[in-house]
C-alpha cells in the first residue's frame, strides 16, 4: 500500500499542472476548480488499479481529468437551482497586446462546448491528433475535422 500512496502522490507531483489546468476549462471559479481538482485526484485513486498500460500515463490523467469535470458538468445541469459563477480574479492584468489576444481568445474557447473546450485545450497544449483521440475516445480523423470545424467557428465569433 505504501508504495501505490508514494506512486500516486508522485503522479499527482508530475501532473499537478495539467489536472489544473483541464479543471479550469470547465469552470473560473476558484472554489469550484478546487472541488474538480480533489474529485480528479479521487477519480485517479480509485482507478490506479485499472490503469492496464495501454496508454501513456498522460493520456489517462487527461482522460480522468476531462471525465470528471464532465461528469460533474452533468451534474450542474441536473441541478435546478442555478447560481451565477462570481470571477474577483482577473488573470489577464496585463494590457500589452499578447494579453488583449489571450483574454479575446480564453473568452471565446469559453463560449465553446464543454467537449469541444477539451479537443482546444489539448491541442493548446501540444498533443498530437492521436493522443487527443486516445484521451477523447474518438479517432484521430475525427479530431482533424472537429478542430477544423472549432477554429472556423472562433473566427467567426
Amino acid at each position: 500500500m505504501k508504495q501505490e500512496e508514494e506512486i500516486f502522490a508522485r503522479l499527482v507531483r508530475e501532473h499537478k499542472s495539467t489536472i489544473y489546468t483541464v479543471c479550469y476549462m470547465f469552470s473560473k471559479d476558484e472554489d469550484e476548480v478546487q472541488d474538480l481538482f480533489q474529485e480528479t485526484l479521487i477519480n485517479m485513486w480509485k482507478g490506479m488499479g485499472g490503469f492496464r498500460e495501454e496508454s501513456k500515463i498522460d493520456t489517462w490523467i487527461y482522460r480522468v481529468a476531462l471525465n470528471t469535470c464532465l461528469t460533474q458538468e452533468r451534474k450542474k445541469k441536473r441541478e435546478v437551482k442555478k447560481v451565477p459563477l462570481n470571477m474577483d480574479v482577473n488573470f489577464f492584468e496585463d494590457n500589452d497586446a499578447n494579453a488583449k489576444q489571450a483574454r479575446i481568445l480564453h473568452q471565446r474557447i469559453s463560449q465553446l462546448a464543454y467537449v469541444d473546450r477539451a479537443l482546444v485545450m489539448l491541442w493548446l497544449d501540444g498533443m498530437s491528433y492521436d493522443e487527443i483521440g486516445a484521451v477523447v475516445g474518438i479517432s484521430a480523423q475525427n479530431v482533424a475535422v472537429k478542430l477544423f470545424r472549432i477554429k472556423e467557428q472562433l473566427k467567426k465569433m
